[in-house]
C-alpha cells in the first residue's frame, strides 16, 4: 500500500539573532561567520518557548482544520533526557487524546528517519503526523565555531495512505555508532566539526545515490534535493559530488541557520509553498548517532 505527502507547517521563534550579535560575543566578525556558514542570521526561541509549544504550532500550521491523526511521530535531539519525552505533551495540546506519540531523539537526521517511518506505519495508522522541533540555543555553550551555526524552530508533515499530491517511493536509512562521541550534548552542544562535516559531505550523497540507484533514477532526473540545513558549504559538497547544480538544493539557512532536526521539513514548508517541480524530490538528512538517510518522492 502506498503512503503520500499531503502538506508541512513551519514555525519560527520571533527573536532574530543576527551575525552582528553573536560577532559581539565570540570575537568574530559577521563577515566571517557568513563566509564560514552560509548563515546571516537565525531565530531563537525566548526562555518559557519549550520544544513541546514550537511543535505545536508547527503541526497546527500543517493540520490547519483537519485532526484526524493516527500517530504522531516527534523528532527532537534537542529534547529532555528525562521522561517522559515531548511527543505526549504535543499530542495532549493538540487534542490527540488517545492517539500513540512516538519520540524519536535524533538530532538533525531526526525528520529523514521520521518520514522514512511514517511511510511505513501509514497503512497501519492512517494519517501520520510527523513533527521535528528543536531548541538548539538551549545547548549552546563557548565554543563560537558551534555557537554561530544553530537556530531553533520547528517543521512538520502529514503523511497518509490516502492519496496526496506527493507519493512515497523508497527509503535508506543507516547508523554507525563508532562516531557518536563526535557530536553529542549532555545539556551543552559539543562538536568535533571537521569530522562531522567530513562524514557528511561522504554520506550524504552516498546514501543519496544509493537511494536514486536502488530506483533506477539518475540525480539528474530528480526536481529538487530537500536536505538538513547543516550550512551553505556542505550542501555545495553535495551537489558537486552528486554532479547537480546547487540550484536544485532548496536553502533557507541564511535566514534560520541550522535548526538540527526541524530543518529539513521548514525547508520543506517553505519550498512546498511556491515550486512548480514536477521531477521526483529527495529528502536527506545526517546527524548525530551518526545517523543518515534519505527518502524518494514523486508527484502522484
Amino acid at each position: 500500500m502506498s503512503a503520500y505527502l499531503h502538506r508541512f507547517g513551519r514555525y519560527l521563534p520571533e527573536r532574530v539573532v543576527t551575525n552582528a550579535e553573536l560577532a559581539a560575543r565570540f570575537d568574530r566578525t559577521a563577515e566571517w561567520i557568513e563566509n564560514a556558514s552560509g548563515i546571516r542570521e537565525r531565530r531563537y526561541a525566548v526562555a518559557d518557548e519549550s520544544i513541546a509549544d514550537m511543535a505545536v504550532l508547527a503541526a497546527e500550521d500543517c493540520l490547519r482544520d483537519s485532526r484526524e491523526v493516527g500517530l504522531l511521530i516527534l523528532a527532537s535531539g534537542s529534547g529532555a533526557t528525562g521522561f517522559p519525552g515531548p511527543a505526549a505533551e504535543v499530542a495532549h495540546k493538540l487534542g490527540l487524546e488517545n492517539t500513540p506519540a512516538l519520540d524519536l531523539p535524533i538530532a538533525s537526521a531526526g525528520s529523514v528517519f521520521g518520514l522514512a517511518l511514517a511511510m511505513r506505519l501509514a497503512e497501519a495508522h492512517g494519517n501520520v503526523l510527523l513533527i521535528a522541533s528543536e531548541k538548539m540555543s538551549a545547548l549552546i555553550g563557548g565554543d563560537p565555531n558551534t555557537a554561530i551555526l544553530f537556530g531553533d524552530g520547528a517543521g512538520a508533515a502529514l503523511i497518509s495512505r490516502d492519496p496526496g499530491p506527493w507519493r512515497l517511493i523508497d527509503a535508506v536509512l543507516h547508523s554507525d555508532g563508532q562516531y557518536r562521541d563526535d557530536l553529542k550534548s549532555d545539556g551543552t552542544l559539543t562538536m568535533n566539526g571537521l569530522n562531522v562535516i567530513l562524514h557528511a559531505s561522504r554520506k550524504m550523497p552516498g546514501v543519496i545515490q544509493e537511494l536514486l540507484d536502488r530506483n533506477q533514477v539518475a540525480a539528474s532526473q530528480v526536481g529538487a534535493f530537500m536536505v538538513h540545513q547543516a550550512n551553505l558549504n556542505l550542501l555545495t559538497r553535495v551537489a558537486k559530488t552528486l554532479g547537480v547544480d546547487l540550484e536544485k538544493f532548496f536553502s533557507n539557512i541564511a535566514s534560520y541557520g541550522n535548526t538540527s532536526s526541524a530543518s529539513m521539513l521548514i525547508a520543506a514548508s517553505e519550498w512546498s509553498e511556491t515550486n512548480s517541480v514536477q521531477g521526483p524530490v529527495v529528502f536527506c538528512g545526517f546527524g548525530a548517532g551518526f545517523h543518515w538517510g534519505a527518502v524518494l518522492a514523486e508527484r502522484s
